[in-house]
Parts: structure tokens; sequence; C-alpha cells
């Protein structure tokens, strides 16, 4: 659980974020604003839960910011602190659904019990919406089963005439028409493997009903479990949202029900959602490429929302069904999931022990395409396969590993246990040249825009997946990276150089002097003006 502490007296906000307990009510994060509109920006990028704000700031004020907070997520829970007893205020603060109104300075108890109510009502929501009552009463409907048979089949690429479409939309009650949708599909992870049986199917069930409640909010939500295992929702957005908000609602809403699943399901998610297409006729389509993106770029990386961009699928047949059945292990090496790979061998070595024992040409066909997918990996990561596999690579190039089901179930495991080795510090370099091309980009345009969004565009990566990069390799946030080295060099040019304190501040990309000069003092306990003096 997150909150955002709002108040232009930043010793106010500091000491409310450092001196009271508020792990003990549950709440993971306290994040900082010093204005209302910090904390909206906060509102895009962190999955925030409750907000407590003071009522009286310059440019907008705690009741105008709930007022904006409601427009965004109704859910949020919000919490005023005044230094004035004004009914009028209370009144206002109550009518966009303030959850208490507090005086300053409140008392612990006091804000301790407001903050616990509030955490009280958020939980009662959402585990209302997740409860499994309500799930098991879903599960025995037989309505959601048909629209899910429905959807099954149209993802599989079941064709149905345009009259049969109509009809069925009709009878299932599903609001939707032909033409723009878009589909989310969701990887449950592996702490959801604790759960068997009917127990599996109401974890799932919970988090179609948490998607359906968040997701509805802008869409008309149609969701499914398929083949592969994944939740698959399709989306048909409401007639008031255009285009870009379209993109950014989505992966926002993504990130809010990984969220909530962890929070009160105790699961993590993986999420990737498409760009838009036609209803019905594409749908087939983008279903099989979001499945093949999941798997070849997403692969055993967890908690990620990414959206799924152009890839070439690749789908093999043959008379052995384990090697060429996707993912295949060409993929599974790109992407870097080893286990996989390693789970995936041994499946079709249990196929050649169970069903090709006697067979030399099953097990060269099968020995071939590993041979090949080394070869092709060894390749496209620069390397040569003599040169990962030592003198594993004499047992392939004398067709000794070949000869029996045994002999190529070792030399196989062994060569990709050596292809693991050879490559793994690859990966950190990878994220190495990345924050090294941030960095540089920062740094040589600190007077420009610097955002999240605009650093991924710039190394092509969307924005999730480049700030998780980022804070893997360095162990600091990119927005924390970026503030850092504009503090640093507003000291360095307020020491070296007689340039004025707007100048400077142009400079380092505060188009407001006034902000600049609030957020030097902030972090340095003076003005740019008295620092300068200082030095």
């Amino acid at each position: 659980m997150q909150m955002i502490i709002v108040d232009d007296e930043a010793h106010w906000v500091d000491s409310l974020t450092a001196t009271k307990p508020w792990h003990t009510l549950g709440i993971e994060q306290v994040h900082k604003a010093y204005s209302a509109h910090e904390a909206l920006q906060l509102l895009e990028t962190h999955p925030i839960d409750l907000v407590i704000s003071d009522v009286l700031m310059p440019e907008m004020t705690g009741i105008e910011l709930i007022a904006k907070i409601r427009e965004r997520d109704p859910k949020i829970k919000c919490i005023i602190l005044s230094g004035h007893s004004d009914f009028e205020y209370a009144q206002e603060a109550l009518r966009h659904q303030a959850v208490n109104y507090l005086l300053k300075p409140p008392t612990d108890v006091e804000l301790m019990d407001a903050v616990s109510a509030a955490i009280g009502q958020l939980k009662e929501e959402w585990e209302s919406i997740s409860s499994y009552e309500r799930t098991e009463f879903t599960l025995r409907e037989n309505l959601p089963m048909l629209r899910g048979q429905l959807l099954l089949g149209a993802l599989r690429g079941e064709r149905q005439s345009e009259a049969d479409w109509t009809r069925k939309l009709g009878s299932y009650d599903l609001p939707f028409v032909f033409g723009e949708c878009a589909l989310l599909l969701v990887r449950m992870e592996e702490e959801f493997g604790q759960y068997r049986n009917n127990g599996q199917v109401l974890m799932e069930y919970a988090i179609i009903n948490m998607a359906e409640e968040i997701l509805g909010e802008f869409a008309k939500v149609w969701g499914v479990k398929d083949d592969h295992g994944y939740l698959v929702f399709l989306l048909q957005f409401k007639e008031q949202y255009d285009g870009a908000l379209k993109e950014s609602l989505l992966e926002k809403s993504a990130m809010q029900l990984q969220s909530k699943v962890k929070q009160f399901l105790r699961g993590s998610l993986s999420i990737v959602t498409t760009e838009p297409f036609q209803f019905p006729e594409k749908l087939s389509d983008r279903y099989k490429h979001s499945v093949a993106y999941f798997r070849q770029i997403v692969g055993d990386e967890r908690e990620f929302v990414m959206r799924a961009d152009d890839l070439e699928d690749q789908v093999s047949h043959g008379a052995l069904d384990a090697i060429h059945a996707p993912p295949v292990l060409r993929n599974l090496l790109e992407a870097g999931r080893w286990e996989s790979a390693e789970g995936k061998l041994n499946e079709v070595f249990a196929e050649l022990d169970e069903k090709w024992s006697d067979s030399w040409e099953h097990c060269l066909e099968a020995g071939y395409i590993i041979a090949s997918s080394y070869t092709h990996f060894a390749h496209r990561n620069g390397h040569t396969l003599a040169g990962l596999l030592g003198d594993h690579m004499e047992q392939l190039q004398s067709g000794e590993a070949f000869s029996s089901i045994g002999k190529l179930r070792s030399w196989a495991l062994a060569a990709l246990a050596m292809l693991d080795k050879g490559t793994s510090e690859e990966v950190k370099d990878i994220r190495s040249v990345y924050v090294k091309k941030i960095q540089a980009f920062v740094e040589g345009h600190l007077h420009l825009d610097v955002s999240l969004r605009a650093l991924a565009d710039h190394v092509n990566l969307h924005p999730t997946h480049l700030s998780k990069l980022y804070k893997i390799e360095t162990g600091e946030g990119i927005s924390d990276y970026v503030s850092r080295l504009r503090m640093e060099t507003a000291c360095h040019l307020l020491k070296m150089t007689d340039k004025k304190v707007y100048e400077i501040s142009s400079e380092i990309g505060y188009l407001d002097p006034a902000y600049f000069i609030k957020v030097f003092k902030r972090q340095f306990g003076s003005t740019p003006q008295e620092f300068r003096e200082g030095n």
C-alpha cells in the first residue's frame, strides 16, 4: 500500500513522513509532495491508495486536488489537514468524499486512527471485489462460461459470420460492437502455484473480477483464461477517450491491477498489452502476437507491464511434438530463460524415451534442432559455438552426440549449462550500455526534456522496462539521478561562475526560477544566492 503526504510546508511533510510508524498500518511506501502538482505527477507513476493533503496551498487547494483525484481514480482515499476550523472547507471536503478532516496539528492518535479507518475502507472495498463468495457465485453461473467459450474460440482462430457474431453478442449480453479493441494478457507468477484445484480457479476469477473493476472505469471488458494459462481481457474503450489517453489509461490500469493483486491476493502478475486492432477480424492475430511477445521478450522476467511491439512469431511443425511445441528452444535461449530451456529439453527426451526409443531418426531430428538452436544462439550473441563449448564440441563434430538418446541427453544438458555460463555476463554488460546511454543523454540535455518517457524513446525501450533496468543496474531511480545531477550542476555553476540564478535555473531544466530556488533550499537548507556567498 502506498500513500502521498502533500503540503507546501516542507518541514511538515518531512516530519510526517519520517516520524510516524506508517509500516504498522501496512503502508509500504510514503511519497512526499510539496505541491498539489507534484502529487498529481506521483499519481501518474505510482499506484497510490491514500492521500493526506493540506487544505490551503498556493496554485491549487487541497479541495481542488481531491476533485482532480476523484476524476482520475474514485477509489483513492483522501484525508484533509487544515489549520482553520472552517465549516465550508470541511463541507467541501466531505462532498468530494474525503474520509476525514483534521485540524493541524493532529495528535498521533487522531492521525493514525484516520489513516487506519481509510485503510479499512479500502480493504473492505477490494475484498468485496475479490471475495471468494463473489467468485464462487460467478463460477456457478452458465453465462460467464458461454462468454468464455466464445472468446476462447475467437482467440484460437475459429471463424464466424458477421450475423453469428451479432446474434451471440446480443444473446450473451456482451456490450461489444465491431470496431477498435485492444487486448491485455496477464501471467500469474509462481506465488499462485501454491493453490490447487478449486483454489487456483477461484484465484483466477478473483483476478478477473479485480481487472473488470479497474479496467471497467474506461472500457468494456471481456475476460477469459486461455489455453496457455494466461488471463486474457478484450477491451473496447468508451467513446469519450482518444488515442493518446487510451494508451496512458491502459498502462496505468495494468500497474494498478498488479499492485492490488499483490496487496490483496499476495501474488505477482506480468502483463502485456496490444495496440488497437479491429474486432473481430484481427483478434486471433493480435492474440497470437501477444503470446509470442510474452514468450520471446518477457521470458522469465517478472512483474512487467509491456506493450507488444512488432515481433515475428516463429512456429514449427513436425513429427516430434515436444521439440516443435511453443515456446521453441531457440526462443527460450534468446529470452535467457535457462530453467525453461532445461525443462524443454527434459520434455523432449521424455517423449523420445516414451514414443521413439527405437528410432534413431527421431533422435537425430531432435539433435539437429538442439544443435542448430545452440549454434544460432552463439552466433546471435557474437560467439562461435566451439568457443563456448570447448571440448564438448568434439562430440557434436564426430556425430557421437546423436548416436543414442542417452548420449544426446548428456551432451545437450551439459552444453546448455556451458552456454548459460558463457553468456551470463553479457546481460549485465547490456544493462550497463543502456545506463551509459541514459546518463550521457541526460548530461548533454539537462536543460531539455529528460523525463522517463523521453529517455525511454531515446533508447527505444518501454518506460517501465527502462525504469526497472536502470534501478537494477545502479540502485538508483532515474528521476533521483536526474534530480541529483541537476543539484550538483547547480552547485558547481554557483561556485565556479558568475551566472545569474535564473540563468542557472534555465540551464539545468527549471523553467521557473522561483521553483528552482524552493527546490534548492529544500535540498541544501539555503537559497542559491546564500550558497554562493557561503562558498
